[in-house]
């Protein structure tokens, strides 16, 4: 799409890309504490706050659990908010994230996601934020930097669409993409400001018989994430799942809308297909490696191989109908996992594809790559015989092995 906009092309790496979004969403309070691959986003977010770019009250907590709940607290009263973490810091974070999403506040959180220990490793995996796909966070993941960018701005306005009223987790591959420096297109800070508009509220019928806005106000007291015991705990986590839901159609809608102004779009904002029209096998992956992935699919093309990739944008929550509907002509899928589900069958994104799919009459036959656990890199080489192996599959109409461990040393 060409844009209508005219946008600035700067360079920056994927955590820059992720500040800078935010420095022009009017975000009220940013609290976190740093944590690599993530430090150089609230560190970049905090030169802003200190030069007077922002008015943005800018809180340094002493742990990610307390930065979690300083964005809860802030965002319960009404403010946009903003954190980043990783690895062992979103782990720190869990139970308040169970907090957040139950009290339906907005929070918007950059995950650069990054293993988590023992032993200790640094590099970027899926571990961190797959721990927490129940949490009732939506998630979406991003292929590189510009769509860090992008996908931070949409998701302040998919968060606190009032039908939805649930925090979000943009993930970005730890040092693949939070520390690569590419090519990074930009809006203004007014069109920005427009397309994310002001936060609305639900509304809501308080103990004194008022209707008003659901958040903390002393001039309208109410209480949110009360205790709520068998008669009617049930009722709220229906809720949740209610906003989930709906979120469905709001991320395809902020990504046909943000389209239109900057002449990028990711699929429809749910799944992100690429040359799956006539395709007879197909990888299913998160994430940076989907790029690498279309370059080999080109290539197989030219050789005459029926292949192609869905890049899955949107994990929670999850486009089951967009998932069966590009999958349902293919004959053979791998499901690509950056994290392990030990003592599961399969990893999260292999159980979560291969569940959509049961269904559909003529379902493909489902495989399972683990793979890049702790930042070890994947050659075109070993993704290559990826599509080789389903090749084979798609042929023989059998998968010898559902789970398999790519370039691991056995």
């Amino acid at each position: 799409m060409t844009p209508k906009i005219k946008q600035e092309t700067t360079a920056m790496n994927g955590d820059e890309a992720v500040a800078f979004a935010v420095k022009q969403c009017d975000v009220d309070v940013v609290a976190a504490y740093p944590i690599t691959p993530q430090t150089i986003i609230v560190e970049k977010f905090s030169e802003y706050v200190a030069n007077g770019e922002v008015q943005t009250e800018f809180i340094c907590t002493e742990s990610e659990h307390s930065a979690m709940t300083a964005c809860l607290a802030a965002s319960a009263t009404g403010a946009r908010t903003f954190t980043a973490s990783a690895s062992a810091g979103l782990a720190l974070m869990h139970e308040m994230l169970f907090v957040t999403s139950g009290s339906r506040t907005p929070v918007v959180m950059a995950v650069a996601n990054r293993a988590l220990s023992a032993p200790l490793n640094i590099h970027g995996d899926h571990s961190d934020s797959m721990a927490e796909r129940d949490s009732g966070w939506l998630q979406i993941y991003v292929e590189n930097a510009q769509e860090a960018y992008d996908s931070i701005i949409q998701a302040f306005k998919i968060a606190e669409e009032v039908g939805v009223s649930l925090p979000i987790i943009v993930g970005l591959d730890g040092f693949t993409i939070s520390h690569t420096l590419e090519r990074v297109d930009v809006l203004s800070e007014d069109v920005v400001k427009k397309f994310v508009g002001e936060r609305q509220f639900p509304m809501v019928l308080t103990h004194e018989g008022k209707t008003v806005p659901f958040k903390l106000d002393p001039e309208n007291p109410m209480t949110m994430g009360p205790n709520a015991l068998q008669n009617y705990y049930f009722e709220f986590k229906r809720q949740q799942v209610e906003g989930m839901n709906n979120a469905l159609k709001g991320i395809q809608e902020a990504n046909s809308e943000y389209a239109k102004i900057s002449g990028r779009s990711y699929g429809n904002g749910l799944i992100d297909p690429y040359k799956l029209d006539d395709a007879e096998i197909a990888i299913v992956c998160i994430g940076s490696t989907a790029g690498t992935l279309k370059v080999i699919v080109d290539q197989l093309r030219e050789e005459g191989m029926k292949a192609g990739v869905l890049r899955l944008r949107t994990f929670r929550p999850l486009p089951v109908e967009e998932l069966r509907n590009a999958l349902k002509n293919v004959k053979a899928v791998a499901v690509m996992d950056k994290s392990m589900s030990p003592g599961g069958l399969g990893a999260p994104v292999f159980n979560e594809v291969r569940n959509a799919l049961y269904d559909i009459k003529q379902h493909p036959i489902i495989v399972n790559y683990i793979f890049g656990l702790g930042g070890r890199d994947s050659s075109p080489r070993d993704l290559r015989r990826i599509f080789e192996d389903l090749t084979k599959i798609a042929k023989t109409g059998v998968a010898e092995k559902q789970v398999h461990y790519l370039g691991l040393r056995e």
